[in-house]
């Protein structure tokens, strides 16, 4: 915790000082049945040894589990010095640099992740971030619609294999801005979505197609295909794509005949630690030619009159923020410091680096999918090629087994149930650099037991 150095006669002088009785009404504006009197369960008068030892033991009984769960969040290893680098003063309280002239070292670092990011995504251009990947294909698809001219509609192509969370951000972000967006069904066999499900959606003139590469059951989607086919009905194409997978798959910039236009996604694979949710932060990039619909920051390379390297934002002006409906976007923040963690993570892994680790969890999913289909009605539930994820189907209730794994400090993977029920008693599983042998086994024993205790 914090040491906070203030004495009961600091506060009362600060207080005194803003004409403010109590720190309490500081906070006034929160509703009394919004407030709590004190911390359950907390003694009072604890000393810092105590409280330290007492959250420790809260702490440990939550248990450390093992996660096969991916679905958008994964757990990867992330070297130490990332988070040592990153939580540096100088980056961790830097201010969002308007003055380029003080903040050098914040702006390379943006330059230098969106430059990693346009050679993962094989595009151009890229911003310096944005909220998470869920606004980010929201932000994606709204700028496809102002971007591509050639449109007579303002419809955007959403498959269903896109991650269920974002296409209900999709739908809360962009149906206030009269963005139409039409659902794609996939094939229930192999789990990709196929260009006769396309053009079956595509009867009315749209705009924009959405490719999710791996989608959100780890299958592969044939983008080549896909993107050639959106690009014949003058529609752009955008990619929602996993960064660690793009150090081995094709990035958006080379899918079919000319590349697709925009690539957004999640960088929290990218050295950022699982955390109830977030923070985490989402990245966009685009084709040279539309740049100036790109929201968010950009950070510019130049020289100064003297020869020199510098940095500033460029082509948005800050002003661009408040312009209200006339803005790119709504959405200001960047997540600067979760850019940070990430270029440096990226820039300690290297290229080499970022295909062993999409190569280390390929292999794991796949041996973890061999052990657990060895279990007695255990089979995989789609035929499509996968990245690090699959889709398994029990034969029991998977909300079941999910719980009597979770009683054993073991999260076995995402329930499919709740968002695709024509999957039946379905899960999602994962298994990441960090999954051992010998945790692939445990998991293995653990469901076979229960699912002959149900059978």
């Amino acid at each position: 915790m914090p040491f906070i150095p203030h004495t009961e006669d600091d506060v009362t002088a600060m207080l005194a000082e803003i004409g403010v009785a109590r720190i309490d009404e500081l906070f006034d504006e929160i509703p009394a049945g919004l407030r709590t009197a004190d911390l359950a369960g907390i003694p009072a008068g604890l000393s810092e040894l105590e409280l330290s030892q007492l959250l420790s033991a809260r702490a440990r009984a939550d248990g450390q589990p093992l996660c096969f769960i991916g679905a958008g969040a994964y757990e990867h290893h992330i070297p130490a010095a990332v988070w040592q680098l990153t939580t540096r003063g100088e980056f961790y309280s830097a201010y969002t640099p308007y003055q380029a002239e003080a903040s050098q070292g914040t702006l390379q670092v943006l330059y230098e992740f969106q430059s990693m990011m346009t050679a993962l995504t094989g595009l151009a251009v890229s911003n310096a971030s944005l909220y998470d990947g869920a606004s980010a294909l929201a932000e994606a698809v709204l700028m496809a619609v102002r971007a591509n001219r050639q449109a007579t509609s303002r419809r955007v192509l959403l498959p269903r294999t896109i991650h269920p969370a974002y296409r209900h951000v999709v739908q809360s972000i962009c149906r206030q801005q009269e963005v139409e967006l039409v659902e794609v069904a996939f094939d229930p066999e192999t789990g990709q979505t196929s260009v006769a499900a396309l053009e079956q959606a595509a009867a009315e003139p749209y705009t924009a197609l959405v490719l999710p590469q791996p989608n959100f059951f780890g299958v592969l989607e044939d983008v080549h295909t896909l993107t050639d086919w959106a690009h014949r009905q003058q529609a752009l194409v955008i990619g929602l794509v996993n960064p660690i997978a793009l150090a081995l798959l094709a990035p958006p910039g080379e899918w079919g005949d000319t590349g697709a236009d925009i690539a957004c996604g999640e960088g929290q694979p990218l050295g950022i630690p699982l955390a109830s949710g977030g923070p985490y932060l989402g990245f966009l990039c685009c084709r040279q030619e539309h740049v100036r619909q790109l929201p968010g920051r950009i950070a510019g390379r130049t020289l100064d009159l003297d020869g020199k390297v510098g940095y500033t934002l460029t082509l948005q002006a800050r002003e661009q923020h408040i312009r209200r409906s006339k803005a790119t976007s709504n959405i200001c923040t960047n997540q600067g410091l979760l850019v940070t963690a990430a270029t440096i993570h990226m820039a300690l892994l290297g290229t080499t680096g970022l295909e062993r680790v999409a190569a280390a969890c390929h292999a794991n999913t796949s041996r973890l999918v061999e052990l657990l289909t060895e279990i007695p009605g255990v089979v995989p539930r789609l035929t499509g090629p996968v990245f690090h994820e699959q889709v398994l189907r029990l034969p029991v209730p998977a909300a079941e087994v999910l719980r009597a794994l979770a009683a054993h400090d073991l999260l076995g993977g995402y329930d499919l149930s709740q968002d695709y029920p024509e999957l039946e008693s379905a899960i999602l599983v994962c298994a990441t650099e960090l999954r051992t042998e010998g945790d692939m086994v445990a998991y293995q024993e653990q469901l076979a037991r229960i699912i002959a205790a149900r059978g």
